[in-house]
């Protein structure tokens, strides 16, 4: 089955199964795919007649899946060569008045992957974001680029990779006005311009906030507003340095969800870096993490760690429960524990053995423990944040 319509189906599943909100975003997605302005019309008109009856889901929801079905017959402006988009090799960026140096840092990035980058602060994350986004120039290493890009002047190649910094500078107008300014900023004019830009003001639920100036705007909805100007420019790497920094929980999930759908687009498919202290959120979406500490990186996508574990295997829990740390020890003393923290909050065990999770939560559950949570981190970057503490 052809890509795109598997995504079609998929959205339709969505619509019946009552997740109306994500469905949308899908169908937005199937749109934008198309690159037809005929459908981006119905779609405008179809937010529209919302925005009228915002009560009626059920003739939303219709709607929807007629639209849903002319797309079916459409076919994506599609991008069949999966190249990588780039290629970093040793990596590294040293400051001349401290000791401090980031690397060196080896990754290969591919179109439609997230690359999570995670560490404490100050450890060089957003360094490294602006090296890859040549906003700083390495000391030592190489950053090769997909052909069609290194093809590009600098002026052009810097235009398809897009830095968004965690505090974005203030902006005058309205937020639709903005975008429309930068659609034209990329040779994006007349009705075109106009479509395509309701389009994304659609895809990341600005609609109600299109005429809003920036000091009315929440954080949330500020970096909404960034990913919009961002996607009108078409990159084909997006280096994000914090984006869920001061964000509530649910505006973090449906951006992280947002950058999930938006890297697997199949008209512009991109390679996605996002810094974050966010590690659970990240690692649900990230198909690869990057841990720096001290600038440099202990665990890349498993591998580095893999080959420092000489083949041990072991489980690692992260628990929080109503027990002292000798009770603890007494009810898991049959496993065979490498070591047992506490930082007067949590607890963080290390058992020689692997996937011994269940057992564990079935001994506590067995010995009437009050449970607040247990988290197997096993594979999980947040060990890594326990073992610098």
């Amino acid at each position: 089955m052809h890509p795109f319509q598997s995504k079609i189906n998929q959205t339709k599943i969505h619509f019946n199964n009552s997740d109306v909100d994500l469905g949308f975003r899908n169908l937005v997605d199937c749109v934008l795919d198309t690159a037809d302005q005929a459908f981006y019309k119905k779609t405008i008109n179809l937010v529209s007649w919302k925005e009228q009856n915002p009560d009626d889901r059920e003739h939303f929801t219709r709607k929807s899946l007629d639209l849903l079905q002319e797309l079916a017959l459409l076919k994506p402006v599609g991008q069949d060569e999966n190249k990588p988009l780039a290629t970093i090799t040793d990596l590294s960026k040293k400051y001349r008045r401290s000791s401090f140096e980031i690397g060196p840092v080896s990754l290969l990035i591919n179109p439609g992957e997230i690359w999570g980058l995670v560490g404490e602060n100050g450890n060089g994350k957003t360094s490294l974001l602006r090296v890859i986004a040549k906003d700083l120039s390495p000391d030592k290493g190489t950053i090769t680029f997909s052909d069609d890009l290194e093809q590009l002047k600098l002026y052009n190649q810097r235009s398809h990779l897009a830095y968004i910094p965690q505090r974005t500078p203030k902006w005058h107008g309205s937020l639709k006005s903005n975008l429309k300014f930068t659609a034209s900023q990329y040779g994006i004019f007349g009705e075109e311009n106009e479509l395509l830009v309701l389009m994304y003001i659609i895809r990341f639920g600005l609609w109600s906030f299109r005429n809003y100036k920036w000091s009315e705007l929440s954080s949330g909805y500020k970096m909404r507003f960034e990913l919009a100007r961002t996607f009108l420019r078409k990159p084909k790497l997006l280096l994000l340095d914090e984006p869920l920094a001061n964000l509530d929980v649910l505006a973090q999930q449906l951006i992280l969800e947002d950058l999930k759908l938006m890297a697997a687009s199949l008209s512009n498919p991109l390679g996605i870096i996002l810094s974050s202290q966010q590690l659970f959120e990240v690692e649900k979406v990230a198909d690869k993490v990057i841990f720096l500490k001290k600038g440099s990186p202990i665990y890349i996508d498993q591998t580095i760690e893999e080959k420092k574990s000489n083949g041990v295997e072991k489980t690692v829990l992260e628990m929080d429960v109503q027990l002292s740390k000798e009770e603890l020890s007494v009810i898991i003393q049959p496993f065979p524990v490498e070591q047992i923290q506490f930082n007067g909050g949590i607890f963080i065990v290390h058992i020689s053995r692997r996937s011994c999770m269940n057992e564990i939560l079935q001994k506590l559950i067995d010995s009437k423990v009050q449970i607040t949570y247990i988290r197997d981190i096993s594979k999980s970057s947040r060990r890594f944040f326990i073992q610098t503490t």
